[in-house]
């Protein structure tokens, strides 16, 4: 192929390189010039224009893609008619997506104008996907090139997806004392979810003490009539001879691998019994988010066998915490070094359930609300107190007047309580491990309370939820790891905290502090009854 400039009377039948107009029309790039073409652009006094002009033994670029498309072996993939030098492939069902990498390496190694590009290797992909194309670079390319490439793919397997199969799920969970049935019943849920996508089900749970023996006779009763057993346990796998590995093997099986490289979902334990696969699941599979679990479960679901050497191989790409859903890495803190926990005074909403007057300007004690708890929080461990002010801000800063506090102005208070909270959460410093959330109208939260709260935070190691009960049910303040702060910017509306601490993104603990945790004076006669009085 020859490419460049020439004069415009020996370009028909060339391919116009640049967009441009002839006779008040406009003529695409990759268009092939006629001769009404050439004497439009003659007319227009246009004297030389950039062309591809085809030798011989060219290809134009449609046909050299078509060609390769054809070439290539697959499976389940729909490919697509060429445009533009470009053919595209899609999945004709849902399924795992595997290739051929050294052979597509090759392709792309023939020629700079030869092209192929696929999804990542294992990728999960839904019906009609796009999983791979094949695009030409330039106009055209040797009929030879492409030769080569149809000789590269000589019957080999390109690439495939295995379509998701429904399976037959057994779900086992042990329990330890002080493991809420909440949290087994939403397990539950979530993995069912997870299964929904194959049309896999659960066909039963059983729940089981953390023990070897207990667990051991549910696994080989799960694996009776199932195609594969998922395993939950109430405390993580520490070693290869811990309870769920242990209890694989007492119950016949045999343990393929325990531990993979990749985080989250490195504990997790892969086995058989007969054959059925079992799972033991890390406690991140708890979550609907993204790792290392859902990567076995894709590929056992669709027929994909799963070997030690292949979770071996997981580690190039293997660290997902620095996707949106998992932001940071976990990184524990020496014991020396405890984590910072910063509070977020929540004070910019509208009071509206009030009907007119601010519940934050309401007297206690000869004194403010807003200033009340500020104080408290001030007397508490929080290494520092940053107040969202937006209704009204101006007297609500007179309130805080001479308080060691950090005043933050949130101009969209209107939209909701996320706006405020996605304002104080970005005003912490890189330091702070925790966001300490408190609402401002809460007058039964003490310094106390929240030094509870900050305890239990360090006790975890700055990585858990910490959430404020009363009588086990939950309530407020809440303290949220430095991990979950992307999450808060994906807020919208009028929504706290809540939905991050339910999602599973992190482990929750609960301190129980009293009926403090549930007062609020969202109303008058709350108001009343919690000893304020209302000022306008």
């Amino acid at each position: 192929m020859r490419f460049g400039p020439i004069p415009v009377a020996q370009a028909p039948g060339a391919i116009l390189a640049h967009a441009t107009s002839a006779g008040g029309r406009k003529l695409k790039k990759g268009h092939v010039l006629t001769a009404d073409d050439i004497a439009a652009l003659e007319a227009d006094g246009v004297g030389t224009i950039v062309v591809a002009s085809l030798d011989p033994d060219d290809l134009d670029e449609d046909e050299a893609a078509r060609r390769i498309a054809a070439a290539l072996v697959t499976r389940n993939i729909e490919v697509k008619a060429p445009a533009t030098g470009r053919v595209n492939l899609h999945a004709k069902t849902a399924g795992v997506f595997t290739v051929d990498r050294s052979l597509i390496d090759a392709i792309n190694a023939v020629d700079p104008s030869i092209t192929v590009a696929t999804v990542a290797e294992f990728a999960a992909v839904n019906a009609g996907q796009m999983v791979a194309t094949v695009k030409i670079i330039p106009f055209a390319v040797a009929a030879g090139l492409v030769e080569e490439v149809a000789r590269l793919c000589g019957g080999r397997d390109a690439f495939a997806v295995h379509a998701f199969r429904a399976r037959r799920v057994g779900l086992v969970q042990t329990v330890l004392p002080g493991v809420k049935p909440s949290v087994l019943d939403k397990t539950a849920r979530i993995t069912q979810a997870r299964l929904a996508r194959s049309g896999s089900v659960l066909s039963g749970e059983r729940r089981t003490a953390h023990d070897e023996a207990d667990l051991a006779a549910a696994i080989a009763e799960a694996a009776t009539g199932n195609d594969l057993v998922l395993v939950f346990g109430a405390s993580a796998v520490s070693d290869f001879d811990d309870v769920i590995p242990a209890a694989i093997r007492k119950a016949g099986g045999v343990v393929e691998r325990f531990g993979m490289p990749v985080d989250p979902g490195n504990l997790l334990v892969l086995g058989s019994v007969g054959d059925v696969a079992v799972i033991g699941a890390p406690g991140c599979a708890r979550s609907p988010k993204e790792n290392g679990f859902d990567w076995i479960l894709d590929r056992l679901v669709a027929g994909v066998p799963v070997s030690s050497a292949m979770i071996a191989g997981m580690g190039v790409g293997g660290l997902l915490m620095e996707i949106p859903t998992r932001p940071q890495p976990r990184e524990r803190l020496s014991p020396a070094a405890k984590p910072v926990v910063h509070a977020v005074l929540l004070a910019a909403g509208r009071s509206s359930r009030m009907g007119g007057p601010n519940k934050l300007m309401a007297d206690f004690d000869g004194q403010p609300l807003l200033a009340r708890t500020a104080r408290r929080v001030l007397a508490s461990r929080a290494a520092e107190t940053v107040v969202v002010l937006g209704h009204q801000a101006e007297r609500a800063r007179a309130a805080l007047d001479g308080l060691a506090v950090r005043i933050v102005l949130n101009s969209d208070y209107a939209t909701g309580l996320s706006a405020s909270l996605k304002a104080g959460v970005r005003a912490l410093p890189p330091e702070a491990a925790g966001a300490l959330v408190i609402l401002g109208d809460m007058p039964g939260i003490s310094a106390a309370d929240l030094d509870r709260l900050v305890a239990a935070f360090e006790e975890a190691g700055g990585q858990a939820i910490v959430r404020a009960t009363f009588h086990g049910k939950r309530g407020n303040p809440v303290i949220l790891p430095r991990a979950l702060f992307a999450d808060v910017e994906a807020l919208t509306g009028d929504t706290g905290a809540r939905h991050i601490v339910e999602s599973g993104a992190a482990d929750v603990v609960d301190v129980e502090i009293g009926e403090g945790a549930f007062l609020d004076v969202d109303t008058p006669e709350a108001m009343h009854a919690a000893g304020g009085v209302l000022r306008g």
